[in-house]
């Protein structure tokens, strides 16, 4: 029996909702996109060109992924929070940014929503996958990338859409919400959407999180590991931050398990 007419049965018997979250555990399990058609459109951006990566490596940004700058560009320097994360494990700052064992550029250590020690406007583009959605404050965030990217540089933010992850039983973020966060200068230790989080989350779907007394636990301990999804995000509401720093729109897209947003300073 195939997964299609095991899906056909699961419906039968228990409904949509106990087949959602197995459709989109097999539907989505692939993170790797074949590149865009239309790069060549956009690739001057990046070629010989020096950028920083944001909470990164990702598989997006390689040769054969969606975006592949990573292999076209002078220099790439890193950024991320801890030595050590839940996605890449150990970092050693003296290796430098690797990408598949290869050193592409500088490996710094601090959170990314205070870029104060890196002077002036040094970088032509900014790359930022899968994690804007990890902020607390994500127009302060933002704004930090900003203030280190030349005038006529790119900025590149990919967040997961949430019928495509754990997050699918959650709504969308509102606009006016991240202005509040941003205007009262919510910090990366808040944790007024806990309850809402742990609610909402569909463990079915995060085999890593564990059991909901073990998910509970770590989410508490976010201000360490940076694992809650603190908003969820689509398209528009990525042009409205965008827009708010008026970033030129250069191009935009809707995948199936993410949303692409790529604007100029």
């Amino acid at each position: 029996m195939n997964k299609i007419s095991r899906g056909i049965i699961l419906i039968k018997k228990n409904g949509l909702s106990d087949f959602i979250p197995l459709f989109l555990k097999y539907a989505f399990k692939s993170d790797v996109y074949k590149p865009m058609k239309d790069f060549n459109k956009i690739e001057h951006y990046f070629i010989n060109k020096l950028g920083l990566e944001i909470g990164g490596p990702s598989n997006f940004y390689k040769k054969d992924g969606f975006l592949p700058i990573y292999n076209k560009a002078k220099n790439i320097d890193g950024i991320n929070f801890s030595n050590s994360t839940v996605w890449n494990g150990t970092i050693d700052k003296e290796k430098g940014y690797l990408i598949d064992g290869q050193r592409i550029g500088e490996q710094f250590l601090f959170d990314s929503v205070d870029l104060s020690s890196i002077k002036g406007n040094v970088y032509d583009f900014i790359l930022s996958c899968n994690n804007i959605e990890h902020f607390a404050n994500p127009i302060k965030a933002v704004e930090q990338w900003i203030s280190i990217l030349k005038p006529g540089g790119v900025l590149i933010i990919v967040a997961p859409k949430k019928e495509a992850n754990f997050d699918h039983n959650r709504q969308i973020v509102k606009f006016d919400h991240l202005l509040y966060d941003y205007s009262h200068k919510t910090g990366e230790d808040d944790l007024s959407h806990l309850e809402e989080i742990l609610r909402q989350h569909d463990l079915s779907l995060d085999p890593q999180a564990g059991s909901y007394e073990q998910f509970k636990e770590r989410s508490l301990k976010n201000i360490e590991n940076r694992c809650l999804h603190q908003h969820v995000f689509n398209l528009d509401i990525l042009q409205k931050i965008f827009e708010f720093f008026n970033l030129l729109i250069v191009n935009k897209k809707q995948l199936s398990r993410d949303y692409v947003i790529i604007g100029q300073k």
